[in-house]
């Protein structure tokens, strides 16, 4: 069987954690999560990170934390691209955003730049969410030129793309928030895990709050006490004040010393995922559609994306020969149910043929040449 995805977990990470757990240590959230935030900070190049308990919540807590910190309000335009992960438009429609979908480039699969444009022009936005789809960075520096013509505040879902680089700059370093994933089969795992890092102070501390229920508990002392004084709440029922519409979706320290262990390996990581991502693309030679990334970019690629009318073909036989694949993420967003339910279908020229053809193909760590060369030849049989 050649797997999508494998675990990033070693046994000697395990043999780490055993150890740690010898010491009988507090399991929830506590300093381990610091260090690991402080470590994942440092490695990304941002001032603050949260770790939360999935890159889903991850993108939750970014958006709440716009309307907690009066950089949003409710009802605000939110644009998201028609290809993303599911929960990258649900929460924009949960927090009472509204979003709206532009449609994919066929070149890196994100955002189509001229759609994005007209976009920003005619319902001028609040916020855009970009999102690199499957690692493969897209052209930054264009559109935060838009974002900032357009005065719309740029954010990042970089869940499937961690260690990938534009002009020698990590993705998610370039938002006001970005977000990452640490799911099992990711580049990096904590079990279950996420990440948002920004370099905004006010957002970082209402981010830590609304991660524990609004309370403040995790705030450092002076913003805990301008909190107080504000409400004019005393110590001891500080300890259940809620300052901001929260949740609990904070993550353990048993999860946060497997992540420890795992930061030290991203970069062999994404180095293996871009080497196995071009000897795909040297292989695969589809005259309907390739992967493309910009100049001085690399892809810490998660899985190897083809767009194929053949799709149904190529994907029997992957089966037949135990070959793990998947739909390319989850196709157009304007056609799946909970959208369509609320804003009925929307039909988008580029992100149709990816829900029509498109399907990814194994990458990790673990994949060696021959697996490739395996995979690539069932691939090539239909192209």
């Amino acid at each position: 069987m050649i797997t999508l995805v494998k675990d990033t977990i070693k046994n000697e990470d395990i043999d780490e954690l055993v150890d740690w757990l010898k010491t009988y240590p507090r399991l929830t959230k506590g300093k381990e999560t610091l260090k690991l935030e402080q470590d994942f900070s440092k490695w990304l190049g941002k001032k603050y990170s949260v770790f939360c308990n999935s890159g889903s919540s991850a993108n939750l807590l970014m958006l709440a934390s716009l309307i907690e910190g009066d950089f949003l309000k409710k009802g605000a335009k939110v644009v998201v691209p028609t290809l993303c992960w599911a929960t990258d438009l649900m929460p924009v429609m949960q927090l009472g955003f509204k979003p709206i979908l532009c449609d994919i480039n066929m070149k890196d699969l994100s955002v189509d730049l001229n759609e994005l444009e007209k976009i920003f022009k005619e319902e001028k936005p609040d916020a855009f969410l970009c999102v690199s789809i499957l690692g493969l960075p897209t052209q930054y520096e264009k559109i935060i030129s838009l974002c900032e013509k357009y005065k719309v505040m740029f954010l990042e879902d970089a869940c499937e793309a961690l260690g990938s680089t534009y002009q020698e700059k990590k993705v998610g370093s370039f938002g006001l928030m970005s977000t990452f994933s640490t799911y099992f089969g990711h580049h990096i795992s904590t079990i279950e895990g996420g990440f948002v890092s920004t370099d905004n102070e006010d957002l970082y501390n209402i981010l830590l709050s609304i991660r524990s229920h609004g309370w403040a508990r995790d705030l450092n002392n002076d913003t805990a006490k301008q909190l107080k004084e504000k409400w004019n709440i005393g110590d001891f029922n500080d300890l259940y004040t809620f300052y901001y519409s929260g949740f609990n979706l904070r993550s353990t320290d048993l999860q946060a010393i497997i992540g420890q262990s795992q930061l030290k390996r991203i970069e062999t990581v994404a180095e293996r995922r871009f080497y196995n991502y071009n000897l795909y693309n040297k292989l695969i030679r589809n005259d309907f559609w390739e992967p493309e990334i910009p100049k001085n970019s690399t892809t810490s690629n998660f899985a190897f994306p083809v767009i194929s009318p053949n799709r149904d073909k190529i994907v029997k036989e992957l089966i037949e020969n135990k070959v793990e694949t998947r739909p390319l993420i989850c196709g157009s967003m304007g056609s799946q149910p909970f959208y369509v339910k609320e804003y009925g279908e929307h039909v988008f020229a580029n992100a149709s043929i990816v829900d029509s053809y498109g399907f990814y193909l194994p990458n990790h760590q673990n994949l060696n040449d021959d697996e490739v060369r395996f995979v690539a030849s069932i691939v090539n049989k239909y192209i």
